[in-house]
């Protein structure tokens, strides 16, 4: 029920996807890695949040993140989804 709309590939200012159902806007953060997530694409998100003027922001992973990177984006209201949430969101489709 959202309409997704990409954001250019350089330059995107941390968000790589916005989302809209309604009045709520979603800004969604990819990192394709073979390693964990750290820290910069949080505070990335974070800035992408305000640029966007985003409601929430959304950091998803094929990998895992650093204890710090969580720590941070539990600071920052950044909701993060690993491999392993991927993975449940795929089997309930």
């Amino acid at each position: 029920g959202y309409r997704a709309q990409v954001t250019k590939a350089t330059g995107d200012q941390g968000l790589d996807i916005i989302a809209v159902k309604g009045t709520f806007k979603l800004g969604v953060q990819t990192k394709r890695w073979s390693g964990s997530v750290g820290n910069k694409a949080i505070q990335e998100t974070v800035a992408g949040k305000a640029y966007y003027n985003v409601d929430q922001v959304l950091v998803v992973t094929n990998s895992y993140f650093t204890n710090e990177a969580i720590a941070l984006a539990r600071a920052n209201n950044v909701m993060l989804w690993d491999r392993h949430d991927l993975e449940e969101k795929m089997k309930s489709l």
